[in-house]
């Protein structure tokens, strides 16, 4: 996300969980009730939040439960926590519009209101940027940024 035109910065964290400052192992777990999630800042007037929803929806498989890749748990679970009523209607919009024509299963993403996020520690942020050799950067992560830079190759800072 952060490389597409008018992402100002994203912060890795936690969300849609019932503990206050989960720690990385608590949320690993499973016990928190949060997932995974990275907050996204962004200018409107340069990319819309219909385009970051179209990278998030490229980059993993929203028909499957509490799963991403190789990692199981209700903490890898596919959501969307929005900030106001907007980014729900489009949010709800988009799954609708996915829903049968790009996927067969059923769509299982959350779609609920972003109560508190939670930023990760600091050896969390910009983690493949940080190790893109580590193998699981190498074997899981890269080939998503290869993708969205192939795909959205036209909407990447220059």
């Amino acid at each position: 996300m952060d490389q597409l035109g008018g992402v100002a910065s994203t912060t890795s964290g936690y969300a849609g969980g019932s503990v206050a400052d989960p720690t990385y192992d608590a949320v690993c777990s499973g016990s928190t009730g949060h997932a995974e999630a990275v907050q996204v800042e962004y200018d409107p007037e340069i990319v819309t939040y219909a385009d970051l929803l179209e990278v998030f929806f490229s980059i993993h498989d929203p028909t499957t439960r509490n799963r991403e890749g190789p990692d199981v748990g209700s903490q890898y679970r596919s959501a969307i926590f929005y900030h106001d009523e907007a980014q729900r209607d489009t949010a709800e919009a988009f799954v609708e519009e996915l829903a049968g024509t790009v996927y067969d299963d059923p769509i299982v993403t959350e779609i609920e209101p972003l109560e508190t996020f939670y930023p990760a520690a600091e050896r969390h942020q910009n983690y493949f940027e940080k190790h893109p050799d580590q193998p699981y950067c190498a074997a899981q992560v890269r080939p998503k940024v290869q993708k969205v830079r192939e795909q959205f190759e036209d909407r990447l800072d220059a």
